[in-house]
């Protein structure tokens, strides 16, 4: 489910002619684009969906929607780590075999397996 979620936003650049910002939802950060708010401010509250802040919201009600999400489990389904997710719905503890995850120098996702005649 991909949902729209408030973030304030902690600092405001450019990238490639776009005006971009990084945002923080309750302690996950993630870069935001904000052609649709080019007056947003940092410190400010938006709402934000598939990466896109769509609409300034007031400090207080973004926290109480933070708070609910949280409560509710859709922050950790909405940024959280993809492999434990598939994990905990197999019914694993982890998706590593160790722990503490990856091995220092593996790779943190699973190998791809390789395709039928090629080496």
């Amino acid at each position: 489910m991909c949902l729209a979620v408030p973030g304030r936003v902690l600092d405001i650049g450019e990238k490639d002619g776009t005006r971009m910002a990084t945002v923080d939802f309750g302690g996950v950060q993630k870069e935001v684009c904000l052609e649709y708010l080019p007056d947003l401010q940092v410190g400010e509250y938006a709402i934000v969906h598939v990466g896109f802040a769509l609409q300034r919201l007031d400090e207080e009600s973004a926290r109480q929607t933070l708070a609910l999400f949280e409560e509710l489990g859709m922050l950790q389904e909405e940024f959280g780590d993809p492999w434990e997710q598939a994990a905990a719905q197999a019914g694993a503890d982890s998706p590593w075999p160790f722990a503490d995850g990856p091995a220092s120098g593996e790779a943190a996702a699973p190998q791809h397996v390789q395709e039928e005649g090629r080496p």
